[in-house]
């Protein structure tokens, strides 16, 4: 088309002034399409007079050009704009199966040339050079060398054989280091000061044991899931190929994971086993997804950096690409004193045993770091302490290993409240991800009362029918080790006594009990319909423990001497 033809042209006007062209044709003999040299002289109407292909060939010395109206081959050689130093050539075939050849002497710009060959290798041992050729004027010799440079993996050239002549046609190369020259490359100086025709190199050659040639084989194995978990291992298994039946020695692996933020994170590089030739490698790397969430790009290479000789290396890497979802959901806080959920303004133990668990839904990104929970009590003066996880009031113990449903983190704090007063508890949690466990800080304020002491004893309900519990509060720092509740007649019979094992767990503080008292006497007998009067026993160290009276605390009214009074109503 004319568009082609004017690029033709201006590929043409490119080429600067003295330099050789050839240009070569053949039209399809069975293609309608094609065009000659009466069309592309009309390109004229376009690109103005005298401005076409066909001028621009003909302008050349292209004379016989409009012999091209017909499908045949042509070649066409000439030197831009200097046709007096070189007469332009042509040939045109008579036929569209003829085969036909120019041949032309190019003068030189000098009297020394330069060949210099492709890279050659890699290579694990180099043994011999053969070179050969001829003068074009044998009886004018001309002058001719060959070089031997020695190329390392990082490109670095050094001659190692300098200006080998006509006399060392063959060389022993057996004492290049193919470990520190794994490639060779050959150049020759031809000089000719009479008739500037360069030497006419036949052929050299260099033998050598070749390196091993290894691919990665996704076909034979490839493993890797696209989604994971954050913290889920991401397991990657790919195979490398040995395609030669040369050994490979121990092989390198390199495995580097671009994140989302075009961060590159390089895993250690590891040694693999050797790899006899036709055999196949497993490659096997687990990734660490915790600081990796979102779309990552994981890349492999095996024998980076040309560890070892090898023929190519385009063939030994791979990209693959993974998302690693978030944890978007805030972990779960439960804070108990004593095993009890208590309420701000609660009665404590002064050594209570307080139990933090920080929950999260994640099976993968275990709690196993204090750094996520912290613990501060203010105490009654409104000083505020923070206890480190270095000694045993602070006790941490870690979520199980994943994968776990359950993963939950434990805090025992046992600390010593010797100040009676008011003091609050402030605990704060958040999960591996960062999630915290809420907008706002846990906050309980609680009582310490150290002397022991125990409140008026209320059984509710009262009247009852069918069962009645005991409500009470204990001050201190431990449970009484005896406490008894005894239950008689209006005439001071005793008809059931209920022991501290029977009443269940108690605690310092707000007690009540789980025991349910159901009006049957000690043998499981019902009771009559009445009033029954009922009083507690304690004992702690030997003495009967003092009377706790809160403020507001009006009870006293239901006692009298320390006896209370029920109604059992059938």
């Amino acid at each position: 088309s004319s568009v082609w033809r004017k690029r033709a042209m201006d590929f043409i006007d490119s080429i600067p002034d003295g330099h050789y062209v050839v240009v070569r044709s053949n039209s399809h003999p069975d293609m309608a399409g094609n065009t000659y040299a009466q069309a592309w002289k009309a390109d004229e109407a376009l690109y103005g007079i005298g401005n076409s292909l066909y001028h621009k060939l003909y302008n050349q010395g292209f004379t016989d050009l409009d012999s091209f109206n017909r499908p045949r081959s042509w070649i066409f050689m000439f030197r831009k704009n200097a046709s007096a130093e070189f007469t332009p050539l042509s040939e045109l075939s008579d036929g569209i199966y003829d085969a036909i050849t120019v041949d032309a002497d190019c003068a030189s710009l000098d009297t020394v040339g330069y060949i210099s060959s492709p890279v050659f290798g890699p290579a694990l041992e180099w043994k011999q050079l053969n070179w050969r050729g001829n003068f074009a004027e044998p009886a004018v010799p001309d002058q001719v060398s060959v070089n031997v440079i020695g190329v390392t993996n990082t490109g670095t050239e050094t001659v190692l054989f300098n200006n080998l002549t006509l006399a060392d046609q063959t060389v022993d190369l057996t004492s290049v280091n193919a470990a520190t020259y794994p490639f060779l490359k050959l150049r020759m100086a031809t000089l000719d000061t009479v008739n500037l025709t360069p030497y006419q190199l036949r052929y050299w050659r260099l033998t050598y044991s070749p390196a091993p040639e290894g691919a990665i084989a996704p076909n034979i194995l490839f493993q890797q899931r696209d989604t994971v978990d954050v913290a889920e291992p991401l397991d990657f298994k790919i195979a490398f190929r040995n395609i030669t039946t040369i050994p490979f020695d121990s092989l390198k692996v390199k495995l580097v994971i671009t994140d989302r933020n075009n961060i590159q994170h390089v895993l250690p590089v590891q040694k693999h086993r050797p790899l006899p030739g036709n055999d196949t490698l497993h490659v096997r790397f687990q990734v660490d997804t915790r600081t990796l969430v979102g779309h990552n790009t994981l890349y492999v290479e095996v024998n980076p950096d040309f560890d070892q000789p090898e023929q190519y290396h385009f063939n030994n890497f791979a990209f693959t690409n993974f998302y690693v979802r978030p944890d978007t959901l805030n972990p779960m806080l439960d804070v108990t004193f004593d095993n009890v959920h208590i309420l701000n303004g609660d009665i404590v133990s002064s050594k209570p045993e307080i139990l933090v668990k920080l929950k999260d839904e994640s099976k993968w990104f275990m709690l196993t770091d204090t750094s996520r929970l912290s613990i501060r009590v203010k105490d009654p003066s409104g000083n505020m302490r923070a206890y480190p996880f270095d000694n045993d009031t602070l006790q941490f113990s870690p979520a199980q290993q994943p994968p776990s449903t359950n993963n939950t983190a434990t805090v025992n704090f046992r600390p010593y409240f010797e100040e009676d007063g008011m003091y609050e508890l402030i605990v704060t949690g958040k999960d591996m991800s960062g999630n915290e466990s809420g907008n706002l800080e846990y906050r309980v304020a609680f009582e310490v009362i150290n002397k022991p002491m125990i409140s008026n004893m209320l059984n509710y309900p009262n009247p009852f029918t069918t069962s009645t519990a005991f409500v009470f509060t204990i001050t201190g720092s431990e449970v009484p080790q005896n406490i008894r509740i005894q239950i008689l007649t209006v005439t001071g019979k005793v008809v059931r006594e209920i022991t501290k094992d029977e009443l269940g767990p108690l605690h310092i503080g707000r007690n009540i009990t789980e025991f349910k008292w159901d009006g049957t006497d000690q043998y499981g007998q019902k009771l009559g319909n009445g009033v029954y009067i009922y009083r507690v026993i304690t004992n702690l160290n030997g003495k009967s423990l003092d009377k706790y009276k809160a403020t507001g605390d009006d009870t006293d009214k239901y006692f009298n001497k320390g006896y209370g009074k029920m109604y059992l109503m059938r």
